[in-house]
């Protein structure tokens, strides 16, 4: 059977959020630096949900309890530090519960955060941010205050919450604008070759930024290549060095369906509700023992044509992310070859790049992606660096429009 497109969700604007209380600085900034911290811990478990941490704190600022997001379907931030809280014998009546995003309102996997803190005798919240998804969107904090408990919300431009905010910009983007956020990864030469002709790339760049090219990998939620790489390295496109609660999705641009029975990529296919799925998307209406044979190894192939213009006969690389913002992917990694990144960055669908500078000099070979020649410096893609760190012997760049 093969998998259709997702259908559409009904992902409209946030709700606007009625003034109150804005949060000073820097009075809030120990309890909730811890809950960051805490929400750092979650960064590879709780996909698709947002990491989120929590800290409830004594009038005289002693930590009654603290936690973090689990993993999807598992308790939030905020119930985690009401059980720490009671596991520690401590009474919860009249604290102050500090979390890096608005308490949940809305019945999900789990019940609404919101009601447990208010249920708990919680006296006040200060919260990070609001909560994008328009099943909260406000809803969490009018509930609180209608329940009597007193709520502060930092600004947008607080350290606190900008950080906050970059910690889930995957989830933001998604509920946002109904995509992922798409971060692209290239390991290159100093003179930006990412192979040498022959195709040749192992390696390029040392251990250290392979491992830190791993952990990023561990963040997304789904990890994007293209049929060509996978027929050039036969790759896994799995987290190997680490050890992490779940592996990302892997998603692969396959327009004639040309991917291998035996490519390594389908052992890495998980079993279970959380498990890593590897989804297929294609152009063709042919191949169909093919998509048999697929469909039989657990995979989804799914039907994404482009109509018209430069993609008809290819895979739609904007539909395709739309459906994977409907399959709740929050980060998309993607790490393809130097066409395919050509396509992402012809259509303007990549918002990030992390990209690894080896102090080696190649010459001639393989580009970082297949772009047309410019007329004028003018039309050059403007690019702002929003990190730069050295990794090792190489260097690594992140990179945001």
């Amino acid at each position: 059977m093969i998998a259709q497109l997702a259908p559409e969700s009904a992902l409209t604007p946030s709700a606007p959020l009625p003034a109150r209380q804005p949060a000073t600085w820097p009075a809030h900034w120990p309890a909730l630096r811890r809950a960051l911290d805490l929400a750092h811990q979650a960064l590879w478990l709780t996909s698709p949900n947002p990491r989120v941490g929590c800290v409830i704190t004594a009038p005289d600022g002693a930590v009654l309890g603290e936690g973090h997001t689990q993993r999807a379907g598992g308790p939030h931030a905020e119930i985690m530090a009401l059980r720490d809280a009671t596991a520690r014998g401590h009474d919860v009546r009249g604290a102050t519960a500090w979390v890096t995003l608005e308490p949940c309102a809305h019945q999900g996997r789990t019940g609404p955060c919101c009601d447990a803190l208010a249920a708990a005798g919680i006296g006040q919240v200060v919260a990070a941010m609001s909560d994008p998804n328009p099943q909260v969107a406000g809803q969490g904090l009018a509930r609180l205050e209608a329940a009597g408990v007193q709520v502060k919300l930092l600004p947008a431009d607080n350290p606190l919450a900008i950080e906050a905010r970059e910690l889930n910009i995957g989830f933001f983007t998604r509920m946002e604008r109904g995509l992922p956020w798409v971060r692209m990864k290239i390991a290159a030469s100093i003179d930006g070759q990412t192979a040498l002709a022959n195709g040749q790339s192992q390696w390029i760049t040392g251990p250290e930024a392979r491992a830190d090219g791993h952990a990023w990998r561990a963040r997304a939620c789904a990890v994007l290549t293209g049929i060509g790489t996978v027929l050039e390295d036969d790759p896994q496109l799995n987290v190997r060095g680490f050890d992490v609660p779940r592996q990302p999705h892997l998603v692969v641009v396959d327009s004639r369906l040309d991917l291998p029975l035996n490519a390594k990529l389908l052992d890495t296919l998980g079993s279970g509700e959380q498990a890593r799925q590897i989804w297929v998307y294609t152009a063709t209406t042919e191949q169909q023992d093919k998509r048999a044979a697929l469909t039989a190894r657990g995979v989804q192939v799914i039907d994404c044509a482009g109509q018209n213009g430069q993609t008809k006969g290819k895979v739609d690389l904007a539909a395709l992310l739309r459906d994977l913002a409907r399959r709740e992917i929050n980060e998309l990694h993607v790490e393809a070859g130097f066409k395919l990144n050509g396509s992402f960055m012809r259509e303007g669908l990549v918002d990030e790049w992390l990209l690894y500078m080896a102090p080696q000099w190649l010459g001639p070979g393989q580009g970082m992606a297949n772009l047309p020649a410019l007329p004028q410096l003018g039309d050059a893609l403007r690019l702002r660096y929003h990190a730069v760190d050295r990794i090792g012997e190489d260097l690594r760049l992140l990179l945001r429009r």
